[in-house]
């Protein structure tokens, strides 16, 4: 049983239950040494992160508890989950990107004396593990959309405001609109599903056609970004991200293994990785409401076929959510997926799965069905 609040622990003490396999994640333990010490026997007791003061660890060595203690030698607090963008992003006004927890995880995670350090190596695994519990418990009993796309779509482009205008369609018919949320197609579809309404959605493509592109400057980037989306939100203060799960509209699930992707700011939430492998298999298995596919190179052409493998092997009873490809020309001979597709689909239920369209109205068709 996993305690990830101190109200949640308060209940179970209060309650007299047994602490024995219990997991306290990321609790501050300052106020609880004499109520912890009162228990005789912790074995099986599991305390992950968080604060935990000398006397308090003291009292839970002795009676047999397992400590995982905070890090606090890496860019990272590796128990921490889900992120606000605002976090990633912190520092950015006065140090510039470089200076934000994001390129500086970026940076630990490539630095060639660290990659294969078996305690930098620990430290990666359990911080995607905690995002990939924190996540689970985010999409519970929502049905999520997966827009895929290339990074390299300019704001400003009738490409991107239609991606955009896609993410809010799905968005309001209910689903939560999740992407790999880096820049391109993936920042419009998230920016679509986060704007409550057409008229906010308008103004800010309006206003983010002033930068672009990421490239060459991402602190530009990100900065008009973080200035549009305090627009679209206003004062009020961002939600602890384990209260957003039912209301959320937009996720961004990007990877540090694409360093010179930087993630984009219009998401409820963001569940970033280390690994890229991890992060992609995530992506598609929570897409239990299907996948919209726009044009994009060799990263989209792979979520292709991790959509597809599931699609192939899937049992007889399994429910199969549509894969819809967007762009008839794009997948047909400029890249020519779609032909491969065909050929694996044939004689096999998932043909029925698989759709090639021109026009996003007949994508979002294709998901409400």
């Amino acid at each position: 049983m996993e305690i990830e609040d101190l109200d949640e622990l308060d209940d179970h003490l209060d309650g007299g239950g047994s602490l024995r396999g219990l997991r306290l994640q990321h609790l501050d333990l300052t106020a609880y040494g004499d109520r912890l010490a009162e228990h005789d026997d912790l074995r099986g007791l599991v305390v992950l992160g968080g604060t935990v003061p000398a006397d308090v660890a003291h009292a839970l060595q002795v009676r047999g508890a397992i400590l995982f203690p905070a890090v606090t030698d890496a860019p990272v607090d590796p128990w921490r989950g889900l992120y606000l963008p605002q976090e990633l992003y912190a520092g950015l006004d006065a140090g510039g990107y470089a200076a934000t927890p994001d390129a500086r995880a970026y940076a630990w995670s490539v630095d060639a004396r660290l990659r294969t350090d078996a305690y930098c190596t620990l430290i990666r695994a359990i911080h995607d593990d905690a995002v990939t519990d924190e996540l689970d418990e985010f999409v519970a009993g929502r049905s999520v959309v997966g827009v895929m796309g290339g990074h390299a779509l300019a704001r400003g482009s009738t490409g991107y405001a239609a991606a955009a205008g896609l993410g809010h369609d799905l968005a309001e018919a209910g689903h939560l609109v999740a992407t790999g949320g880096g820049p391109g197609a993936m920042e419009a579809a998230n920016l679509g599903a986060f704007c409550r309404d057409r008229v906010a959605l308008s103004e800010a493509l309006g206003r983010l056609e002033r930068v672009p592109s990421f490239r060459p400057d991402v602190t530009s980037w990100a900065s008009l970004a973080l200035q549009v989306r305090q627009t679209i939100v206003g004062d009020e203060p961002p939600a602890p991200t384990d209260t957003l799960g039912p209301s959320a509209r937009s996720l961004g699930i990007p990877t540090w293994f694409y360093g010179h992707e930087p993630p984009n700011v219009f998401c409820d939430v963001v569940a970033k990785y280390f690994s890229n492998a991890i992060r992609e298999d995530g992506l598609l298995a929570r897409c239990t409401g299907g996948v919209v596919v726009l044009p994009g190179a060799a990263g989209t052409v792979q979520e292709i076929f991790q959509a597809v493998t599931p699609l192939y092997y899937a049992r007889e009873e399994a429910p199969l959510p549509p894969l819809v490809l967007v762009g008839r020309w794009h997948w047909t001979e400029q890249l020519p997926i779609w032909p491969a597709l065909q050929a694996l689909a044939r004689s096999r239920r998932m043909a029925g799965s698989l759709h090639l369209v021109d026009d996003l109205d007949a994508a979002v068709a294709r998901i409400a069905t």
